[in-house]
């Protein structure tokens, strides 16, 4: 079955100018399914549409600051009356690379913008419209900086636990309904905004990242096996992690069947 088939037609895409989100447009691309991609830059936008369009399907593009109050409201409007059947909420890097005392507070308010309120809207809105219809997939692109938080990332780690948490709880109630949910929790990725950040910072490239295509082909593939995956462990292991996601699903559904037998 193809994502457009089992989903819907469309996916909104958010950060999907350059690695992981461009990735993900490009294989939902060849699975058929339409893209609204979502990211601050136009002109990247425009030729990843045009590479897209030459695969047979329609794109939207909508240049959008993911950290703006508005932004969820703009996301809205471009998509109009359009099913999404798919919310891949890829954005949300920390550019600040700063601890929190030693950066303005207005650049983490935009921060805990981009990864949490925006991407709370996008759920919330499309969220419903997927419960009415019984279908749909919410992909949410997370950090392995959502387990505990460290020197210099602070906010950033914070809001991934957020996410997390947040992701858990929207399986829990979505799934009752035929809607997806997958927090995707990767490691270091090679991304432009990854290595932009390591440059800046003066620190060499490191190797063995995870390619965006390979990030894109996991997440998609696991999205039916929520609501965590762990980039490059099985389900059924901890690594790195407190709990592994399938210790962590058994308990959101245990819970859940003691409050049923209680209430």
């Amino acid at each position: 079955m193809t994502f457009s088939k089992k989903y819907g037609p469309w996916a909104v895409i958010t950060g999907a100018s350059e690695g992981t989100g461009s990735a993900f447009a490009r294989r939902l691309a060849d699975e058929g399914m339409n893209c609204i991609l979502i990211a601050r830059r136009e002109a990247p936008l425009a030729a990843l549409a045009a590479e897209l369009r030459e695969k047979g399907v329609e794109v939207v593009t909508a240049c959008v600051d993911l950290a703006s109050a508005s932004a969820a409201g703009q996301i809205i409007a471009a998509v109009g009356a359009r099913e999404i059947g798919l919310l891949i909420a890829n954005a949300g890097a920390d550019s600040n690379g700063a601890q929190f005392l030693d950066c303005d507070l207005a650049n983490w308010e935009k921060l805990i913008s981009l990864n949490i309120t925006t991407t709370m809207g996008l759920c919330h809105h499309f969220g419903r419209f997927m419960r009415d219809r019984g279908r749909g997939g919410i992909l949410l692109v997370g950090s392995g900086a959502c387990y505990g938080g460290l020197n210099g990332i602070t906010v950033y780690s914070g809001a991934k636990s957020f996410l997390l948490c947040f992701a858990e709880g929207l399986w829990a109630e979505l799934r009752h309904y035929g809607i997806d949910v997958l927090s995707l929790v990767l490691g270091r990725t090679d991304t432009p905004a990854h290595r932009r950040n390591l440059e800046r910072k003066g620190q060499s490239i490191p190797e063995g990242m995870a390619s965006p295509e390979d990030v894109a082909r996991t997440g998609l593939q696991q999205l039916p096996h929520g609501p965590i995956y762990n980039w490059g462990q099985p389900n059924s292991e901890a690594g790195y992690a407190p709990n592994s996601p399938d210790a962590r699903r058994e308990r959101i559904v245990a819970i859940e069947q003691i409050h049923a037998c209680n209430g």
